[in-house]
């Protein structure tokens, strides 16, 4: 019997694919038709890349929908979804400004989702620093951090070992639409953003050029065993 994905070799390049801005809805979708295709083994591992139109999340943790603050009406008239979803985590926004990828990768060949979060996280954290910026994990809590500012929100899921959902980095999002919601389920925390703490805005395509580069090499590493 074949392991989920094991046509492809696991060692085969990263695929990287731009989705632009697309509404939440229509991504779940066709990420699930590439997570179905990545079990098939009909295609390799790959980085997507999208903006969406302004959404609130909730992920499956007991107690998401109790982290709305707004109603949905008050969020119907500013121009905001409300989507539950299948993805671990709490509530959280996405929105234009904020880079949000979806790695349909296979773990057949290593299975632990602990350790692909790492490797989320450290993909952040190097493409942070590169920017100028000395972000952190905060022990306990997923995502990336600036002191008790949160940079970077991750949530994930699997089918059969092939990951989907992802990573949200702030990159020039719209800030003011986290005041709709407890980010995260975190009461304590603020949220912030590349443009906010460099004082100036950062192109959205430098950004996406930094996370390949970054996430290429620690996907190879992450495969072959080795310690993120």
């Amino acid at each position: 019997m074949n392991t989920p994905g094991s046509s492809l070799a696991e060692t085969a390049p990263l695929q990287v694919e731009d989705w632009g801005r697309t509404g939440y809805r229509e991504a779940r979708e066709r990420q699930e038709a590439l997570v179905a295709r990545r079990i098939a083994g009909d295609i390799p591992d790959t980085l997507i890349f999208t903006e969406h139109d302004p959404v609130f999340t909730l992920g499956v943790r007991k107690g998401a929908a109790d982290h709305l603050l707004w109603s949905e009406e008050d969020c119907r008239l500013r121009g905001i979804a409300v989507e539950r979803t299948n993805r671990g985590g709490d509530i959280t926004y996405h929105g234009p400004g904020q880079l949000v990828g979806y790695p349909i990768i296979s773990l057949a060949g290593r299975r632990d989702l602990h350790a692909y979060l790492r490797l989320l996280e450290q993909v952040l954290i190097n493409t942070a620093g590169c920017l100028g910026l000395a972000a952190a994990r905060d022990p306990g809590k997923t995502g990336i951090w600036l002191g008790p500012r949160k940079l970077a929100a991750i949530g994930v899921a699997s089918r059969r070992w092939v990951t989907f959902h992802g990573f949200a980095l702030n990159v020039s999002t719209n800030l003011t639409h986290f005041q709709g919601i407890v980010p995260c389920g975190l009461a304590e925390a603020s949220v912030t953003s590349l443009e906010a703490e460099l004082g100036e805005p950062v192109p959205m395509d430098e950004v996406k050029a930094v996370v390949v580069r970054e996430f290429r090499p620690l996907r190879e590493a992450f495969l072959s065993g080795r310690r993120i």
